[in-house]
């Protein structure tokens, strides 16, 4: 299914903010020698419009997924849909026999997962998720680091993400705010923080305790409206956005939701959310290891805390993302504590490109021939399937207050 100049076809399915720049720009310009991006589908045709224009190429753009795919017979493609709708894509592009990336998360639910699983292995073709943050600098030698035994046998890990007042509040704004379409920011935001720990820890999470409120948007809200743009609570409200001074962003999302209705800057205050702004859970891990997670969303920080101990040491590692004080601006600064009181500091510098430098190794790793992959960053439909999971029973058990096992969600007999 390549082209006539050898390229590997690609074609996108979503054409939002990711599907347009990540993938749409950002890929074929970093792997312009390996592919051709050569369709693009959306339901919204004006969005469609929007992202035709700012694409290379001649791509063939569509509404309908199955004429465009028909249409441009493509190797691989590029799921950028909303979380929901990924399963039934994945599966279509399959059984159609094209190999397929999807944006994290692979799915919402055990029973879609199982699905992608079971069409994968049918078909004999292969699934990708995009899990950027693996091949950020620093996970990669925090990842190094484990692996090598520095500190001893892994025991146990501390990992708490911070999501700041802008970042963290527009998971509210946009159709992530409601279970049904992203499955909570246990699934569509943590599912990046379970697949690193289940990466580094090279284990298969066994079981999960968990906890989940909603404590700063959604009914919490002093007051409330539809949208931002022309809220008479602008002057007042702290999460007030104004989309039009983002240019790409209003292009995207502003002229097309008079075609579907979705607007891009709905009220965080919409007494209908049923996603978490606080979390928590603690992991256990098949090899023994347990973890202690947190998710906040309405931070006065964005970044994280991470360390790991082991029998031996312990790894420290406090990433600034964006902060209010003075901060180290682009690299990050590992500890490694040994035992015997020994310290080295490790400062590991990040990479052009987006997620500190993860976006263009990422692109490298699916598209260049032959890419060696030492550290088993690429990630395929199961890393895909355990991070999903792990995100399906910790909204499952903070919804019931009970631990979930995660191996009979994989194996459909929970």
């Amino acid at each position: 299914m390549t082209s006539a100049t050898n390229k590997r076809r690609v074609a996108i399915v979503g054409t939002g903010h990711r599907g347009t720049g990540t993938w749409g720009t950002d890929a074929p310009a970093t792997c312009a020698d390996e592919i051709e991006l050569v369709g693009l589908s959306d339901l919204n045709a004006a969005r469609l419009a929007v992202a035709r224009g700012r694409t290379a190429g001649e791509p063939k753009v569509s509404t309908d997924l199955d004429e465009m795919l028909s249409a441009t017979k493509p190797h691989t493609l590029l799921v950028c849909t909303r979380d929901d709708t990924h399963a039934g894509i994945i599966v279509k592009a399959l059984e159609a026999g094209i190999d397929v990336v999807t944006e994290k998360p692979m799915a919402t639910t055990a029973e879609d997962v199982r699905a992608i699983v079971e069409a994968e292995a049918r078909t004999g073709r292969r699934v990708d998720v995009a899990f950027n943050y693996r091949f950020a600098p620093t996970s990669r030698k925090i990842r190094e680091l484990l692996a090598s035994g520095r500190i001893g046998k892994v025991t146990s890990c501390d990992f708490h993400w911070y999501l700041d007042t802008s970042h963290g509040a527009d998971y509210f704004r946009r159709w992530h705010a409601y279970k049904k379409n992203s499955g909570s920011l246990f699934v569509h935001k943590a599912t990046h923080h379970f697949d690193l720990l289940n990466w580094w820890i090279d284990s298969d999470p066994k079981r999960v305790f968990a906890q989940g409120a909603l404590n700063v948007y959604g009914r919490n809200g002093p007051f409330r409206g539809t949208r931002c743009k022309g809220c008479e609570h602008a002057a007042e409200c702290r999460f007030y956005w104004d989309m039009s001074a983002n240019p790409d962003l209003d292009a995207l999302y502003e002229g097309p939701s008079e075609e579907d209705g979705y607007v891009r800057d709905g009220c965080v205050y919409r007494e209908d959310i049923d996603i978490y702004d606080t979390m928590s859970a603690t992991l256990e891990y098949e090899n023994g290891v347990q973890v202690s997670y947190s998710l906040n969303a309405a931070m006065p920080i964005e970044g994280y805390h991470l360390a790991f101990n082991g029998t031996h040491g312990r790894i420290e590692v406090r990433m600034y993302e964006k902060q209010a004080f003075d901060a180290p601006s682009g690299q990050d600064e590992i500890l490694v504590l040994g035992t015997d009181r020994s310290v080295e500091r490790i400062v590991v510098e990040h990479g052009p490109g987006g997620h500190f430098g993860g976006d263009p190794l990422l692109h490298r790793a699916l598209f260049t021939p032959e890419k060696d992959d030492p550290a088993g960053q690429r990630a395929g439909s199961r890393a895909g399937a355990l991070s999903v999971l792990t995100g399906v029973a910790a909204t499952r058990s903070a919804e019931t207050g009970q631990p979930v096992e995660i191996a009979p969600l994989l194996a459909g007999s929970e």
